[in-house]
């Protein structure tokens, strides 16, 4: 009988251990490697079909998690000095070179999410596996490419605020790891922070998350024990990760101590809930809601950078704005044309002068063919343009996941 697999092209650089290879960008005589494939054990494994290949196929249906990977979630005990600085990151890959791999993190991310959220909520336990499975391609793409995946992110169709807004905070998360120097690892545990954080709302009826006007005192207290369900969720499935626990238990503390549940103040929160806090919120901001419409992501920093020192770590505020820039990727804006745009990437000299893609004509018309303009290669030009001011989701009736669907 004809044994079924699940055949997916991938480059080498992005092989790891535990994959297993079903077939070479050339014939497997005159490699070192079996014919019948080869399941990746090794740093050796990896570093011989790099040197040998330039892409590779792997079998999806083969793939073993090896027991690094394993233990990240798992783990009970982290070195104190993991949220120093610990590299520089630097994009090894352009945009427009990311973007299909970031596509296919995406993809994977949203399918595993789905499919978690919907277990739990059925009353299955939480999968280790998927969160792992979701959180490392997102992680890898963004360590490639600071504005990638995040420009993706923003142009997609967010059809579930739930699973929306664990995407873009456990990509968020990554970007602001990143940003700030640290491990992969910490970056890792960070995005799978950011994923769960609310996994605890799959046990609290759907009519609350959902209601369109303000709730009780009773009902608010509902909704707040989310953060206990998702605690509980994470203990039965072995997640002992002391950052994505903490992430879970904190993130609705505040500065100042106005948060819930335990009131922790200041450094009582840790570092790890409280950057996810504040991106928790940013995110939710600028997302749509039952109960009030969106607001821009630029709007939503300068609410974040008012609560500094209150409700936010002043430094974690600062560091935060640099890392997503006066215009955050993937966030739409208006410009001095009248057209309405999307922003791809950041230029780091020129923060105001992102590039950006056109999505419409000065009469707000969608347009068939978006075009690329970089706002940096007009600054000398008298009549060069700029951006005018930020829009919410959905602002002019603009849909941006109309190029993402392309």
């Amino acid at each position: 009988m004809a044994t079924e697999i699940e055949e997916r092209r991938i480059d080498t650089v992005d092989l790891r251990i535990g994959m297993f290879v079903c077939r070479l960008d050339r014939p497997w005589e005159g490699t070192p490697f079996p014919l019948q494939g080869l399941e990746i054990g090794t740093d050796g494994d990896l570093r011989a079909l790099r040197e040998l290949c330039e892409f590779v196929y792997i079998d999806k249906r083969r793939e073993v998690v090896d027991q690094h990977r394993r233990q990240i979630l798992a783990r009970t005990s982290l070195q104190d000095a993991r949220f120093r600085r610990a590299t520089t990151y630097t994009d090894k890959a352009s945009v427009e070179d990311e973007l299909p791999r970031a596509r296919e993190a995406l993809q994977t991310a949203s399918e595993m999410v789905d499919r978690l959220y919907l277990e739990i909520a059925s009353g299955r336990e939480l999968s280790i596996e998927y969160v792992e499975q979701a959180v490392r391609p997102l992680v890898a793409s963004v360590l490639r490419s600071a504005d990638a995946f995040l420009y993706l992110e923003g142009m997609r169709k967010h059809d579930s605020y739930t699973y929306s807004h664990a995407i873009s905070c456990s990509a968020l998360a990554a970007a602001f790891g990143r940003h700030m120097g640290l491990h992969e690892d910490t970056i890792i545990s960070l995005a799978a922070g950011g994923m769960l954080m609310d996994v605890g709302k799959t046990r609290v009826p759907e009519t609350l998350l959902d209601y369109p006007g303000s709730l009780s005192s009773p009902q608010v207290e509902v909704v707040r024990e989310h953060v206990g369900h998702g605690l509980d969720i994470l203990a039965t499935a072995g997640i002992n990760d002391p950052d994505v626990v903490a992430i879970v238990r904190t993130h609705h503390e505040r500065h100042d101590g106005s948060g819930y549940p335990n009131h922790l103040v200041g450094s009582a929160i840790p570092v790890a809930g409280r950057m996810l806090g504040m991106i928790d919120t940013y995110d939710a901001m600028a997302s749509v809601r039952p109960y009030r419409p969106p607001i821009s992501r630029h709007r939503a920093l300068q609410h974040i950078y008012a609560a500094r020192d209150r409700l936010f770590q002043t430094e974690l505020v600062e560091q935060f704005q640099v890392c997503l820039g006066v215009y955050p990727t993937g966030s739409l804006v208006e410009l001095t044309t009248g057209e309405v745009a999307v922003v791809m990437m950041q230029n780091q000299a020129r923060r105001l002068r992102p590039r950006v893609l056109v999505l419409s004509t000065p009469a707000k018309q969608p347009l068939m063919d978006f075009r690329v303009l970089d706002l940096l290669n007009q600054a000398n030009d008298a009549s060069a343009t700029e951006i005018t001011r930020s829009l919410a989701v959905g602002e002019y009736g603009i849909d941006a996941a109309e190029h993402f669907l392309q």
